[in-house]
């Protein structure tokens, strides 16, 4: 599952997810905002996720917590421009499992979601 604001960041991370390394993962949804994240999340339970921070509605932040009370199995990357230390270490202590910073080399993405993958 795909969520960010940006519509050009979702389609440019789905572009990175059609590489054939990542063939076993499907996207089963890309949404702009916290609250739609939720609830996609609920529905398809996905096992990975990329995650920006700054959305409308309800930032990355509260969503991963809400995502992660939902489905605290889940791997979620957190992919945004926010770049200072402790807005990624308190990302990763409400339960994200990785950071990309924007903006992104596609294959820094790749790799950061081969990662999670496994």
């Amino acid at each position: 599952m795909i969520v960010d604001d940006s519509s050009v960041i979702r389609t440019r991370i789905a572009r990175v997810l059609s590489d054939s390394r990542l063939a076993d993962l499907e996207i089963v949804g890309m949404v702009g905002d916290g609250v739609r994240a939720v609830e996609l999340a609920r529905e398809q339970q996905p096992d990975l996720i990329t995650m920006d921070l700054t959305m409308p509605q309800m930032d990355g932040e509260a969503c991963i917590e809400e995502i992660v009370a939902i489905l605290p199995q889940v791997r979620i990357l957190v992919v945004s421009a926010l770049a200072d230390q402790a807005t990624a270490l308190r990302a990763v202590m409400k339960g994200a499992h990785g950071f990309v910073l924007k903006p992104f080399r596609d294959e820094e993405l790749l790799q950061a979601l081969l990662e999670l993958k496994t």
